[in-house]
């Protein structure tokens, strides 16, 4: 195709060699990405057969679908508050209709899922009907749970001078939303595989609070502000128990990796205890005596008897009035 005429003479003849070598130049630079970028998908797709990975075909397209439970976890909310966390309810004669069509739905996608974790799809007659087992027996609890998460509301009210409604913290507090998806993966777990893990990983995201699904928690629980809170797996809380942001259960060591699977690792925190921002408990023979009171950024690696007061004496704090000149340098600047 001839090149178009951008006048007469020598400047003609520059501007036609100067789009020429555009025109050449650009075509190489495609061609070089097009050969770059299919070397680099055919390398990325023998990466998905090698030993030691995931390869699609064989394993990742048996596994319970993330969307999926995330979505149910958003159902789910909406089952143990009808008309706080979804689209409000024309009338209370439309609750049980309701209902009914939000449990069928999440039998539905549970089962699939439930399938899937149990690594059979299409399931056999076996793997349905396990399915089907852990489904009828979570719902059965769903109840249960919802009783319960009213005395972690109850908490919350009571324990926070925040808070000036019940619903404020349906709607508003994300350690209600954390614990409420924790207590319905706690149902699940030990029972199907990474569903659970899943639920709360939804809920860790969303809110900051990361419990384990494997976490033994009573009633009346109640996390003030919340994000940064850890709670591993084999840790044990009583019933009445406040923690502040930024409070971690966590192992001693974890060096031993695999080894310590099913081990007690993590503390015990006994009824009606309260602990403060930052602090840290380690260990899974420390046990926090029932009553007591931990303050903030203390960082425990033993038993504490009942009826404790622990706080960390912290160096003094000087304060001195600020300086009356400019700053002579950037390294003064923050005494403005």
């Amino acid at each position: 195709m001839p090149l178009p005429q951008h006048g007469s003479g020598f400047n003609g003849f520059l501007s036609n060699a100067i789009l020429s070598l555009f025109f050449t130049l650009s075509g190489r630079i495609v061609r070089l990405m097009a050969t770059t970028t299919r070397d680099a998908i055919e390398e990325l797709l023998q990466t998905y057969g090698e030993t030691g990975g995931i390869n699609y075909l064989a394993a990742a397209a048996s596994l319970p679908s993330r969307l999926s439970i995330e979505a149910a976890c958003t159902e789910l909310m909406s089952l143990m508050f009808p008309g706080f966390r979804s689209e409000a309810l024309v009338s209370s004669e439309d609750l049980a209709d309701t209902t009914r069509i939000r449990v069928r739905h999440l039998h539905a996608r549970f089962k699939t899922e439930i399938c899937r974790s149990l690594g059979k799809i299409p399931p056999d007659q076996a793997t349905e009907a396990k399915a089907e087992e852990v489904l009828a027996e979570f719902f059965k609890q769903l109840p249960s749970v919802r009783r319960m998460l009213w005395t972690d509301i109850d908490a919350a009210y009571e324990g926070d001078p925040a808070a000036t409604t019940y619903e404020e913290i349906i709607l508003a507090y994300p350690s209600l939303e954390a614990i409420a998806i924790y207590r319905m993966a706690h149902l699940l777990y030990g029972k199907v595989p990474l569903i659970p893990r899943i639920m709360t990983e939804w809920a860790h995201s969303r809110t900051g609070i990361d419990i384990h699904p494997g976490a033994q928690i009573g009633s009346h629980f109640f996390i003030d502000h919340g994000t940064g809170v850890v709670v591993g797996e084999t840790a044990q809380i009583g019933s009445h128990v406040k923690l502040y942001q930024g409070v971690s259960f966590i192992a001693r060591s974890l060096g031993a990796g695999q080894a310590l699977r099913g081990k007690k690792r993590h503390p015990t925190i006994e009824d009606g205890v309260c602990i403060y921002a930052g602090t840290t408990i380690m260990g899974g023979d420390t046990v926090i005596g029932a009553n007591s009171t931990i303050g903030a950024n203390v960082f425990l690696t033993k038993s504490v008897p009942p009826h404790s007061l622990v706080y960390y004496e912290e160096k003094e704090v000087r304060v001195v009035p600020k300086r009356k000149h400019e700053p002579a340098n950037a390294g003064d600047e923050f005494q403005k």
